[in-house]
């Protein structure tokens, strides 16, 4: 890779992570403990939850909200198309079919009117993903849950710390999934953290997240423990460890800063490529949320372009810039296709975004200079394969 080759993505690490992990190695405890408990305790202060369960991704975040819902066999789950694999993945891993929706027009995430056309009589619960970190239409997707008896699962792996009239993303709904992996707003490397104000359903996730072991189970190695312990279900092997939750808690101390930033870049970008007509800008949401800006998704007016959505990332990719594609509908999987049916058309607005998106590198380690350089290199792009209209030719 070019020393000049501006990445999609560069995590945010400094000393405090650095120094935080030395002090996990130098307790000699670096599973599941008392560091796990704190970032715990730290998170659900920062998103305003009674509770939070640390855990090693948004997958199984996302998997023990499923259990504690009791979704099973024969159930339905409503699912955006326009999402990553593991927000379908979970539903089928349960048992349960994920009943795809489309979504809004010229945005990302779910259309409520759509998902409300697909409830049936199987229908238990609905995932809706804040795609990018812009939060979703949450007053019509809870007035949904409430009229038809459905949960209502939050994917908020890109949403850190976004809002939602006023309350951070987190507070709001019955379960939350969050992630902290390598290209998230704040990162732990691998991890996640379930958000919930209910308590029955935090003691379900900590038993469920080791093994399905009453109690606390991490303490039986230590002198307050015990070797006794009872399964009481099937679980997963899920949990956090302190090695990671050290750099969580360092990263948590930063993610005001990060989202700041964050949100200086996203500006910049609105600001010079939003005049450039050939180019849409990713939608903001209503002025009474906060958008994390985890994701930057330009997407292209193809039609006025000499050029696909394929070769331009290609001429990024040569003049030194990163760029990613979010996400590939999930109909046009063949998992999805074989499996349950779906077929290109069947989400026209999820496949239209899709076609036209292109993710451009947004993250608090990024220069001016490197934005700059960003902006500049699209525009040259669109400009030399801007399609040419020849006026009075017969």
């Amino acid at each position: 890779m070019a020393a000049d080759f501006i990445s999609f993505h560069r995590p945010s690490i400094g000393l405090e992570e650095s120094e935080a992990v030395q002090r996990v190695l130098n307790s000699r405890w670096l599973t599941t403990g008392p560091v796990t408990q704190q970032f715990e305790h730290d998170f659900a202060a920062y998103v305003g939850s009674r509770y939070a369960v640390a855990v090693n991704s948004c997958t199984a975040a996302l998997q023990l909200a499923l259990d504690a819902a009791g979704i099973g066999a024969g159930d339905e789950v409503l699912v955006p198309s326009y999402t990553f694999a593991a927000t379908a993945a979970v539903v089928a891993h349960r048992g349960a079919r994920p009943v795809l929706c489309d979504s809004v027009p010229g945005g990302f995430n779910i259309d409520p009117m759509d998902a409300q056309c697909r409830v049936t009589s199987r229908t238990k619960a609905i995932i809706t993903v804040h795609l990018a970190g812009e939060p979703c239409d949450l007053n019509a997707l809870q007035e949904l849950a409430r009229r038809k008896s459905l949960h209502l699962i939050e994917d908020a792996a890109h949403a850190l710390p976004a809002s939602y009239r006023g309350k951070r993303i987190g507070s709001i709904s019955e379960f939350t999934a969050f992630s902290f992996y390598a290209t998230k707003t704040i990162t732990t490397g691998e991890g996640g953290m379930l958000a919930t104000n209910n308590e029955a359903y935090a003691k379900r996730a900590s038993v469920m997240r080791l093994h399905g072991i009453r109690g606390d189970a991490w303490k039986r190695y230590t002198s307050e423990g015990s070797w006794y312990y009872e399964v009481v279900d099937a679980g997963l092997k899920a949990n956090m460890p302190d090695l990671l939750a050290a750099v969580g808690v360092a990263q948590l101390k930063k993610a005001d800063a990060f989202h700041e930033r964050r949100c200086q870049i996203s500006e910049i970008y609105r600001r010079g490529l939003g005049r450039i007509e050939e180019l849409e800008m990713p939608p903001t949401g209503s002025a009474d949320n906060s958008h994390s800006w985890h994701l930057f998704i330009l997407r292209l007016r193809t039609a006025s372009l000499e050029i696909t959505r394929s070769d331009f990332i290609n001429q990024l990719k040569e003049n030194g810039i990163g760029t990613s594609v979010h996400f590939i509908p999930l109909h046009l999987h063949p998992y999805y296709q074989l499996i349950f049916g779906y077929r290109r058309g069947d989400f026209p607005h999820a496949e239209d975004a899709y076609s036209r998106c292109v993710s451009l590198p947004i993250y608090p380690d990024m220069t001016d200079c490197e934005v700059e350089r960003v902006m500049s290199t699209v525009e040259d792009i669109v400009v030399k394969k801007r399609r040419r209209v020849l006026v009075g030719a017969i």
